[in-house]
């Protein structure tokens, strides 16, 4: 299978998301920043291509070498669904679509089902067909593989099925769709990641920023020495050290905004909290305050001396003993 100019020119432009139900509608200006994962994998250039064909051959056990077939189907910006290390492309008459993943998420055959309307709506644009004609259109089958390396220990290999959410149990399978999570960290798929250097170098350098920081070594002198044990091992064909700078820089910014919405998160938690507990001693000074007007009432003390008593109106007193006889 090879490439057209015509396909190849289509597949460089940028592929806006749309306007999904479920989302409100909303659409967000923010730009993810692209993580170590999808920049190697990209499939922006030659080399690029080379260690995406590994990857795949790695994890399908098959033997592809020309990386011209290869066609690079990631939609860009795709915000709505925060998907910000997603990688697609056509091989073999498949569609793949490769994530990265941190977090434990079983909503990601949901996400990628999502995300594959979307490649499947530009893919038969692409061909140019009618989706309301009489002719069936033939369309790539799906895979949807996640790369998992985030501190939770799971299996080596998990699938997480779309009927797993309906509300009503369907075990009929006449609608499925699943997300296979694949464990990458350190001891896990270990031939995996021997049949894919370009797997092992990342993982390897991962490992390297989560031992320093487990150690309470700073995030950049973390990053820093991890970039430079690369670069002396020669990780990823000299990479590391033509990307210094932005893979400093780059992690550095995920970095402070993963430690920027953790504090948030902190800070609102303990915010709700305070305002709980202030919320409750309030009620409760007002609630102690009606019990011991309705008692000064029953016990005959005039309405006027109650409001100066206890700093309530005289309206306010009158209103919670309505239904109280005095002596």
């Amino acid at each position: 299978m090879t490439n057209s100019a015509e396909e190849n020119t289509e597949l460089s432009e940028n592929v806006t998301h749309l306007e999904m139900p479920g989302f409100n509608g909303i659409a967000t200006n923010r730009a993810y920043k692209d993580s170590l994962f999808r920049l190697i994998y990209s499939g922006k250039d030659e080399r690029s291509r080379r260690w995406l064909l590994s990857l795949y051959n790695a994890i399908t056990k098959k033997n592809y070498t020309n990386i011209n077939d290869l066609r690079i189907t990631t939609i860009e910006n795709v915000i709505y669904l925060t998907m910000k290390n997603d990688l697609s492309f056509l091989l073999d008459s498949q569609m793949n679509l490769f994530e990265h993943q941190s977090t434990v998420n079983p909503n990601m055959p949901l996400r990628g089902l999502m995300y594959f309307g979307q490649l499947y709506q530009n893919e038969v644009k692409r061909q140019k067909k009618d989706i309301f004609g009489s002719s069936l259109i033939k369309i790539p089958s799906p895979r949807f593989i996640v790369f998992y390396n985030g501190d939770r220990e799971i299996p080596d290999e998990v699938k997480y099925k779309l009927s797993e959410a309906f509300e009503t149990a369907d075990n009929s399978g006449e609608f499925e769709w699943t997300a296979t999570v694949i464990n990458i960290n350190r001891r896990h798929n270990e031939g995996l990641q021997k049949s894919c250097e370009s797997l092992y170098h990342y993982i390897e350098f991962v490992e390297r920023v989560r031992e320093s920081q487990k150690k309470g070594i700073e995030a950049s002198q973390a990053i820093s020495e991890a970039v430079d044990y690369a670069i002396q091992h020669k990780f990823l064909e000299g990479f590391f050290e033509e990307q210094k700078m932005y893979i400093t820089n780059s992690l550095l910014t995920e970095f402070d905004q993963e430690l920027h919405d953790r504090c948030t998160r902190e800070a609102g938690y303990e915010e709700g909290v305070a305002d709980g507990i202030a919320q409750g001693e309030r009620r409760g000074a007002q609630q102690n305050a009606i019990a011991n007007a309705r008692s000064l009432f029953e016990n005959g003390v005039s309405v006027e001396i109650i409001s100066k008593s206890l700093g309530m109106s005289i309206e306010q007193i009158r209103e919670v003993t309505s239904n109280v006889i005095s002596m």
